[in-house]
């Protein structure tokens, strides 16, 4: 028996990087799982990968700032897999730069991205979880949203708004049996941090207490927590996925 039998899974941005490694590890769980990604061809390159390991999955095309596209993207999950038990609002993009160079298109972009499109994601997909009277939202916020980073006004205020958005959230939602919560992973491993230059990366790296990055699994295998019974009495959270990074 796995955690999440039985359970449809909706995730954005979850055609690569920490997306693709929830879907991956939900599925493997027993999860029914809508891959919802704006790269529509990566998207249904995972979901074929998915399906041939027994999996059920669905790949959708959803710009998640599009209001009427998340809501196809739930309505398609719904008509596919009959119900929407768990929403990850994943999807994330950066346009790093000073405050001195950073254009507005710049910090609007990063904002519609990580907090309209997880404000969006979270009403359309309780909307169906209130009707179940049961449901779980995982918001992905960042380190960033709770120290900001040098580089990063756009992206360490839309991290730090998903944080509000958690918490008020789970306190409209708790009665009616959805919880929310948001997971903060610090330094992980994956092809955009890979990119940094190697002073960068160790000057992070020294600030970790457990001396190492974190890989996109770690990061996953939390979602799961969140996702599954096992926090069943957990909601309006903040999970830091850090390595002790900023205690």
């Amino acid at each position: 028996m796995g955690l999440l039998d039985g359970r449809t899974a909706v995730v954005t941005g979850a055609a690569q990087g920490i997306g693709r490694a929830i879907a991956d590890t939900f599925t493997r769980e027993g999860a029914a799982i809508v891959i919802g990604d704006v790269n529509l061809e990566l998207a249904q390159k995972a979901a074929v990968e998915l399906i041939s390991q027994g999996a059920r999955a669905l790949a959708v095309r959803c710009d998640v700032t599009s209001e009427s596209e998340v809501g196809e993207m739930i309505d398609r999950a719904v008509a596919e897999f009959e119900t929407v038990d768990i929403m990850v609002n994943n999807a994330g993009v950066t346009r790093d730069a000073t405050l001195r160079r950073m254009t507005l298109d710049d910090f609007r972009t990063v904002i519609d991205v990580h907090l309209q499109g997880a404000w969006l994601g979270t009403r359309a997909a309780s909307a169906v979880m209130r009707e179940q009277q049961r449901g779980s939202i995982i918001n992905m916020s960042s380190i960033s949203g709770k120290v900001g980073n040098i580089g990063q006004t756009n992206y360490s205020t839309a991290k730090a708004g998903l944080i509000g958005l958690t918490k008020a959230s789970a306190k409209e939602l708790a009665h009616l049996g959805v919880r929310v919560n948001a997971i903060q992973p610090g330094l992980i491993r994956t092809a955009m941090t890979e990119a940094m230059r190697a002073d960068i990366w160790d000057q992070k790296l020294a600030e970790i207490p457990m001396a190492r990055a974190g890989e996109v699994t770690e990061v996953a295998d939390a979602a799961l927590f969140l996702a599954s019974g096992l926090s069943s009495y957990i909601t309006g959270t903040v999970l830091e996925v850090t390595g002790g990074r900023y205690m």
